[in-house]
């Protein structure tokens, strides 16, 4: 599948704001609401159609609608979280799961220690993460949820690294990738380079 890189400048925008150090853990909140909802319309643009009969104030019509089951949004946890807020904004009555990963500081291995997902493998499944870093937690969430029988995966964050992308289309190849900005590397650390720092921190004002 493709990648899909968003840089709309609204975007671009709002995301040198909450790249800088200074911004307040508020202002980095509101931001990344606004960007998930600003991507959101991007991620939803091939969602097929149905059309049903309907009349408008002066004649009938067949009106286009969003066809299928509701969408599943699933963060992963916990920055992941601070993604549902704008799609849900789009998308209402869309349906919320949870994956619990962590990242082990010494091993940059991921963890499991939560899933749950609503009932319909044949949702659209939008996974939310804000960092794309070494593709390990989003590569071993997909897997989780193709073996959970979920086919249909598009992957959403905010930025990511060369590594992770080519982890994710190396691994998953059949799962398009939304991005608002592909960054330049990975640090000895695995943080992402500029970057915005740890999202999971600068989100819920924790160190």
């Amino acid at each position: 599948m493709a990648l899909h890189i968003v840089n709309h400048p609204l975007v671009l925008h709002k995301l040198s704001i909450m790249r800088n150090k200074e911004t307040s853990t508020m202002k980095f909140r509101e931001l990344l609401q606004e960007i998930s909802m600003l991507m959101g319309y991007e991620i939803t643009r091939d969602f097929p159609l149905t059309y049903e009969d309907i009349e408008t104030p002066l004649m009938p019509m067949k009106a286009p609608k969003i066809a299928g089951k509701k969408v599943v949004i699933v963060p992963i946890l916990r920055a992941g979280l601070g993604m549902v807020d704008g799609l849900m904004k789009l998308m209402p009555s869309a349906r919320i799961g949870h994956i619990g990963l962590y990242r082990d500081e010494e091993t940059c291995l991921p963890q499991f220690y939560y899933y749950k997902m609503p009932s319909g493998k044949d949702r659209t499944v939008i996974l939310t993460d804000p960092m794309l870093a070494t593709g390990g937690s989003a590569c071993d969430a997909i897997l989780r949820l193709k073996k959970d029988g979920y086919t249909n995966i598009k992957m959403m964050c905010l930025v990511a690294s060369p590594q992770g992308v080519d982890a994710v289309q190396t691994q998953h190849p059949d799962v398009d990738i939304y991005l608002a900005s592909l960054d330049e590397d990975l640090n000895d650390k695995n943080y992402i380079l500029p970057g915005l720092g740890d999202a999971g921190d600068r989100i819920f004002g924790t160190k």
